[in-house]
């Protein structure tokens, strides 16, 4: 085989290592981005979650004290109906 047959085949086989090493390279930064983008979405998501939960607390204390207020006000409703009726029946 001609030297110069010898030498094209090694540069073709060297461009097509070099492409794959290139394709490679971009393979992988777009895993590394997607992953980063992956990462970036979970620090949201527990973000979103940690609030939630905050808001849920809240909800639920005041729901908890809305509870309490309409007890004292129920208990006072029939204290008063129970007055009325005791001064009607004089």
């Amino acid at each position: 085989m001609p030297v110069d047959k010898t030498l094209d085949a090694a540069l073709s086989q060297l461009r097509d290592a070099v492409n794959g090493l290139e394709n490679a390279i971009d393979m992988r930064i777009e895993r590394q981005r997607e992953a980063a983008d992956v990462e970036n979405e979970v620090r949201r998501v527990h973000a979103d979650r940690a609030r939630l939960a905050q808001e849920l607390d809240q909800a639920e204390f005041r729901a908890n004290r809305l509870e309490e207020v309409n007890r004292e006000v129920s208990r006072r409703l029939v204290t008063a109906m129970e007055t009325i009726r005791a001064v009607l029946d004089r």
